[in-house]
């Protein structure tokens, strides 16, 4: 493990394992570098795999004040460390931050995005516009559990008997203890809106992911997504909910990052 400076001087925790092409991997809400772990195994022998702590999390700074900007020059850094352009794969809200640092410029080989949870009119209930500031009045007031509660009930969209599910967990106070990031991941979807005009001007080769097991209206993003993109297609992981399991993810991002040529 090492450390890259972000532009404003944040220390990012770097975690680097196997050889070849350098591949960066963004993970999601509530979760650090280790999320990459069962993933190394798999990837190692086709590529140098980075995975970081983003801003707040692990090994990571958290300067303050926060700003989605923040990150994406986080993502910026680990990537100029990787030698750019790499490749990217990035999950769920790290998928939305692995897009808008593409759009931003950040130099990519080609881009991979498991459900970014842009959301449709119509698809689901969109978040409250105030739920960012409510999440960090909550940590704020050190309400932890409060601030998970609101994240994952009005920002995510679990049911009611999938949240007491997981309060009921071991996986709880794992997220528990990242529930500081919930306000970083939740203005990192802004207003949730899927960027058709931004996205119509992005390049490179993108492959989009859902599970058929996940959410439907990620489905629908999926392949609005794909819609938006000039450059794009799209596969869906059968049976797979929105963590997909490593067996399943890896044989298809190799196929994909280790294909020549401009089209997906």
């Amino acid at each position: 493990m090492l450390h890259v400076r972000s532009r404003d001087g944040t220390p990012i925790a770097v975690e680097t394992s196997g050889s070849g092409p350098a591949l960066v991997i963004v993970n999601g809400a509530l979760s650090d570098r280790n999320t990459v772990t069962p993933l190394r195994p798999l990837l190692d022998p086709h590529f140098k795999v980075i995975g970081y702590d983003r801003r707040g999390r692990g090994d990571s700074g958290d300067t303050l004040p926060y700003a989605p900007e923040r990150e994406l020059e986080d993502l910026a850094a680990v990537v100029e460390a990787a030698e750019a352009p790499a490749f990217v794969y990035g999950h769920s809200s790290g998928a939305i931050l692995a897009l808008r640092a593409a759009l931003s410029g950040v130099s990519m080989r080609r881009l991979a995005v498991n459900e970014p949870p842009f959301m449709l009119p119509g698809t689901r209930p969109l978040p409250p516009p105030d739920i960012t500031s409510r999440i960090a009045e909550r940590i704020a007031a050190n309400d932890r559990a409060g601030a998970l509660h609101l994240f994952l009930s009005e920002q995510v969209g679990l049911p009611p008997p999938a949240l007491e599910s997981m309060q009921a967990s071991p996986v709880w106070a794992r997220m528990l203890a990242l529930a500081h990031t919930t306000p970083y991941d939740s203005a990192v979807a802004g207003d949730s809106a899927l960027p058709t005009a931004a996205l119509a001007k992005l390049s490179l080769p993108v492959l989009v992911l859902n599970g058929t097991a996940s959410a439907p209206w990620l489905a629908d993003t999926a392949r609005a997504l794909v819609g938006a993109l000039p450059n794009a297609r799209a596969t869906a992981l059968e049976a797979q909910p929105h963590s997909p399991a490593p067996n399943v993810l890896a044989p298809v991002l190799v196929s994909f990052f280790e294909k020549t040529g401009d089209s997906p």
